[in-house]
């Protein structure tokens, strides 16, 4: 199984992944390279590899997840790691105890690699300077969702051979979406021309810092952009009213079949997950010819393979 695309002489040295802001175009290629690499695994009759075979793989999500904690599961198994499931609900963090006991206790078991979701920003961090395990981060807050994004990216240069001079739209709940960050970092890196999409009170405060465009209206942009990712509305994590009602929200930011009649033919439609159907995007186009977003799911499988199999390799060069 070949496992590198590019350089032969590029060496991965990150042991932890806990966003993408921080790493360069040709890191971001890298980890999508290997990914590609892994993608045959799925279609044999033995759906196994040995690259982790001894490893162990806790996944230690303090929030709720079906996609993300499966694909991961998924992956380790898929490697031959032994995975550990971590519930918040029957651990001892509902008796009180800290997250950084709660890993130091893991590690102590032989965890080798933490996949971590958390709620507060910079938790996986955090616990990267605090363990000696390599830390994946599996969503935290606000503020990054990293293999989201390495999906969303594969998937599109799959499609579309490059991300480089493509137009991509991303619309929706931006203020609270760790996907659309990251999505940002690695889209913009690799060459795109990223837009974010959404009323006023959805756009974070900050986007002027931030390498992109700003709309406030879908059909301002419909007609020209290669990809569009919608995003989920974040009901739980919504203060207030950012929006007069979900049916006008729906009407002005939602992805009909009638705006997609102005779209380009060969447009890219995405979605990270779980979708409301009829509030940010219409069954018809969800599942549409010009949907990936059960392809996103697929290939979010290769993605998590290489991330597990790249951190892991850096930690065995450093020790």
């Amino acid at each position: 199984m070949t496992t590198k695309k590019k350089s032969d002489n590029f060496i991965w040295r990150h042991k932890h992944l806990l966003g993408l802001r921080d790493l360069t175009a040709e890191q971001i290629s890298y980890i999508l390279d290997t990914a590609q690499g892994f993608e045959q695994i799925s279609t044999r009759s033995v759906k196994k590899a040995p690259p982790l075979r001894g490893k162990v793989v806790v996944n230690l999500f303090f929030e709720d997840s079906t996609r993300t904690r499966n694909s991961f599961a998924l992956a380790a198994n898929r490697l031959s790691a032994d995975v550990i499931e971590f519930t918040k609900k029957t651990s001892s963090v509902s008796k009180g105890e800290t997250l950084l006991d709660t890993a130091r206790n893991l590690e102590s078991m032989g965890v080798d690699i933490v996949v971590i979701r958390h709620s507060a920003g910079g938790a996986p961090k955090m616990l990267s300077r605090s363990i000696n395990a390599c830390v994946v981060n599996a969503g935290d807050g606000y503020c990054e969702h990293p293999t989201q994004a390495l999906l969303d990216v594969f998937t599109i240069r799959k499609i579309k051979g490059s991300l480089k001079g493509l137009k991509i739209a991303i619309v929706g709940d931006i203020a609270h979406s760790r996907v659309a960050r990251s999505d940002m970092w690695a889209m913009t890196k690799l060459g795109a021309e990223v837009t974010f999409v959404a009323p006023p009170t959805l756009i974070p405060a900050e986007v002027k810092k931030l390498p992109v465009k700003v709309s406030y209206s879908l059909d301002e942009v419909i007609e020209k952009v290669d990809v569009i990712n919608m995003l989920r509305i974040q009901f739980e994590r919504l203060g207030g009213n950012p929006f007069p009602s979900v049916r006008e929200y729906s009407h002005y930011f939602g992805l009909t079949a009638e705006r997609m009649k102005r779209a380009k033919d060969d447009i890219i439609v995405m979605h990270p997950g779980p979708i409301n159907r009829g509030l940010e995007i219409e069954s018809e186009v969800a599942d549409g010819n010009n949907s990936v977003i059960l392809e996103q799911v697929k290939n979010g499988l290769a993605v998590r393979m290489a991330v597990l199999f790249l951190v892991n390799q850096a930690a065995t060069t450093q020790q």
